[in-house]
């Protein structure tokens, strides 16, 4: 039974979706999710409970800037003093988090959560319109920002009917949160919420239409830490934890702060997370555990002459498939197996993944401990081993978006959620990806997976990058296109067109080789490193309709 909410802003628990549309959620399956109480605020959790033990180890470094776990604990307290105090807060109210990658963002997020607050971070790359979107779904009432970003928040606030200020952090004079902050005493009574009320809201890219809002609750920050990381990625105190995505993404998010901190561990934070200056920390910081994208890895790999990478022990890739050819290269510069994951912005984080010895490269992983994941047919039938099919999973977490009945009835089904991911599993219960549901490529009757196709166009010393989608085509429906970026642009041309289609007809089946090569200075990529083949499919129906080759 759940404990009664301490939430007086009910805004976000009256619009959860109704409990007969949640999916299941077992609490049951291990023992540390057992022993959560009722009642919990994450932020206690994650931040009180580690001073004890951690008061003056590093908690976050950026720059030469170095927080210790008790010195994040008082600014955070005296953050949540701002919030309440200053500004009248009460328990249930949304605040906007609004920055690149910094100390001051990691301690805002624990004062919003310490004073029963719902927090939201969002892309420092998003413009006014996107952020008056979520200003007016989630009837947010705050934001904290960076100053250098001021112009669209403050564009969009004041067109918000709920805003009633932004707290301005980076700056100079005594309006600055660092400054208000500083005159506010060290110690705040947390708010005792319960342990299922909302927490945080991590907005989607939107890439399927408008962004939907993923409400997350208080014990599920402290799962995805208990299960992904204490049992497959196990960092552990003295860590030294960096990597290249944002907070804004749930990935960077989880990675930073409660991946990190559950475990008495360090966060080093980049404000920009490019390859150089992601080596450059490794090195420097002697960096034990990195985050990045398969993507990101890549990237890295081909800039890391000259780096120490010697330090790192644990390696994770998250976001999109990793290629075999990526993780063998990478493996042969540092010696470090990366460690795959498959996770979704519904569930918060990674659920299936594998490590050590139990990784098989060109496969995802296995059901992370807490996670019951299968591969299903249209009727909800599990397929046979080695057939591709949809991936469903359940576990301690579980979509409930905000507002969005249409859509969470739509993504949840018989206690599961679809993930909307085309899986194999293996007899052994490994999983292979294979595209989106709406990625896969049919050309003249066959299905072909881009993944497939890019993991051996990567084999190829000519290719820096490659992005491989379907594009319109009269005769077949659809043929297989590769978007190729070079290592040495000079060298685009047909015969090196040519090239690349024959090395792909030697290595997979010949029908899945890229009828179409076109050749880019650089794919285009999200915010956090991942490529857009979404903009590419795109521009391929723009310019079928268009009549452009």
């Amino acid at each position: 039974m759940s404990e009664p909410s301490i939430h007086v802003d009910t805004f976000i628990r009256d619009n959860l979706p109704p409990r007969e549309l949640w999916p299941e959620m077992d609490y049951s399956v291990l023992p540390e999710l057992v022993a959560y109480p009722s009642r919990m605020n994450a932020a206690v959790e994650l931040l009180d409970m580690a001073v004890p033990a951690y008061a003056d180890a590093p908690a976050v470094k950026c720059g030469e800037t170095v927080w210790t776990y008790a010195e994040l604990l008082f600014l955070s307290n005296r953050i949540a003093r701002v919030l309440v105090e200053d500004h009248g807060l009460v328990p249930g109210e949304r605040v906007i988090l609004r920055g690149a990658n910094h100390p001051m963002l990691v301690a805002a997020w624990f004062g919003v959560l310490k004073a029963g607050g719902i927090a939201i971070s969002t892309m420092p790359v998003l413009r006014e319109r996107e952020l008056a979107y979520m200003m007016d779904k989630a009837r947010v009432q705050l934001a904290i920002s960076d100053i250098r970003l001021k112009d669209d928040i403050e564009a969009a606030a004041a067109k918000s009917a709920t805003m009633r200020a932004v707290i301005w952090y980076g700056g100079e004079g005594e309006d600055m949160l660092e400054t208000r902050a500083g005159t506010k005493p060290p110690a705040f009574a947390n708010v005792n919420t319960a342990a299922d009320d909302p927490a945080i809201i991590g907005f989607t890219s939107g890439s399927t239409g408008t962004p939907k809002g993923t409400i997350h609750f208080h014990r599920d920050i402290l799962a995805v830490a208990d299960t992904f990381i204490r049992h497959v990625v196990k960092i552990r105190p003295g860590d030294i934890v960096c990597g290249s995505p944002q907070i804004a993404f749930l990935y960077g998010l989880c990675a930073y702060i409660p991946d990190t901190m559950r475990f008495g561990a360090c966060a080093v934070l980049l404000e920009r997370g490019t390859p150089e200056a992601l080596l450059r920390t490794i090195q420097d910081e002697k960096a034990t555990v990195c985050f990045s994208t398969p993507s990101g890895y890549k990237l890295m790999l081909d800039a890391a002459e000259g780096y120490d990478l010697s330090s790192l022990r644990v390696c994770v890739a998250g976001g999109e498939p990793l290629a075999p050819a990526v993780f063998q290269g990478w493996r042969e510069r540092t010696g470090v197996k990366i460690i795959n994951g498959l996770g979704i912005s519904e569930l918060l984080h990674i659920f299936i993944s594998a490590a050590d010895g139990d990784i098989r490269p060109g496969t995802i992983g296995k059901a992370v401990p807490g996670f019951q994941v299968r591969v299903v047919d249209g009727n909800m039938n599990d397929t046979a081993p080695g057939e591709i099919g949809q991936m469903i999973v359940k576990g301690p977490n579980g979509c409930r978006y905000l507002d969005d009945i249409e859509r969470q009835r739509a993504y949840v089904r018989d206690g599961w959620n679809l993930s909307g991911d085309l899986c194999r599993r293996d007899a052994d219960g490994y999983f292979s990806y294979e595209a989106r549901t709406d990625d896969m490529i049919l050309t003249g009757g066959y299905n072909v997976s881009g993944l497939e196709v890019e993991a051996v166009l990567l084999e190829h010393p000519k290719v820096a990058e490659c992005a491989v989608v379907g594009t319109p085509d009269p005769d077949r429906g659809e043929v297989v296109k590769a978007f190729v970026s070079l290592r040495d642009p000079a060298e685009a041309s047909e015969a090196t067109a040519r090239e690349l289609q024959d090395h792909v007809k030697a290595q997979i089946s010949a029908f899945k080789y890229p009828r179409r090569v076109e050749f880019m200075d650089e794919l285009p990529h999200t915010a956090n490193g991942k490529i857009q083949r979404g903009a590419l499919r795109q521009m391929e129906r723009e310019r079928a309709v268009g009549g452009a080759g």
